[in-house]
């Protein structure tokens, strides 16, 4: 299938799906959205010469991850119920998600770490860093698919990664280029970020929630490419 046409097909059932989509979503991303503006303001007090972090941030941390893993454990749940023709309520997906988060985070943490080695070895070497950002990208378009192995296969998180990394081999220059929509999009987000800012942190909070809300976009149009990618004898 053409890109121009999972983009087509992304792009109807995220108009289509939109309530149940934020129902599902929404709330979920004001609490990360909430988490991350807080640590935003307490990055910005830190003393660059003897920066220190205390219990607080590192609650904070988890709890962005726990967050971020249930968001995405719902939402790919809810993916997969659709593309089975299901109509599950957002409670219903919620809270048969929350198997997969253990799951989901550890693999997110493997896959992390992962695509973020390159950048962090080869800063070590001035302008060659640009060599590392290419492959980290790289990277990440090949393990762009681990939370569906997780999800739709039931991998553990290293098969999810494994299988990710095999499954996408084919369709990587597809992957790198839904992955590229998040670069207007966090462009087009900056912005209205710092136009809401002015307007106070509740302001703001509503505009980086409904630009990470459309930022989903990108994850049900790489499902849709999963979907159509997939072997007829995977299940």
């Amino acid at each position: 299938m053409s890109l121009s046409a999972i983009l087509s097909e992304a792009y109807n059932f995220f108009r289509n799906h939109l309530a149940q989509l934020a129902m599902l979503t929404i709330p979920l991303l004001l609490i990360q959205v909430g988490i991350q503006l807080w640590l935003g303001v307490e990055m910005s007090k830190v003393d660059l010469e003897n920066p220190q972090f205390g219990a607080p941030h590192m609650v904070a941390m988890m709890l962005l991850l726990l967050t971020f893993s249930v968001l995405i454990a719902a939402l790919t749940l809810f993916l997969e119920l659709r593309s089975q023709g299901h109509s599950p309520s957002a409670g219903m997906v919620l809270k048969a998600s929350l198997p997969f988060v253990p799951p989901l985070l550890l693999a997110g943490v493997f896959s992390g770490l992962a695509i973020l080695a390159p950048v962090m070895l080869f800063a070590a070497f001035g302008p060659v860093w640009l060599v590392g950002l290419v492959i980290s990208f790289y990277l990440f378009a090949r393990l762009a698919y681990v939370n569906f192995m997780v999800v739709v296969e039931r991998l553990t998180p290293l098969e999810a990664i494994k299988g990710s990394f095999s499954f996408s081999g084919p369709i990587v220059l597809k992957t790198i280029a839904l992955l590229m929509l998040y670069l207007p999009l966090s462009v087009v987000g900056n912005l209205l970020s710092g136009a809401a800012a002015m307007g106070g942190l509740p302001l703001q909070m509503l505009s980086d929630t409904f630009m990470s809300f459309i930022g989903l976009f990108v994850n049900v149009a790489l499902f849709r490419l999963y979907m159509v990618s997939k072997k007829p004898s995977v299940e």
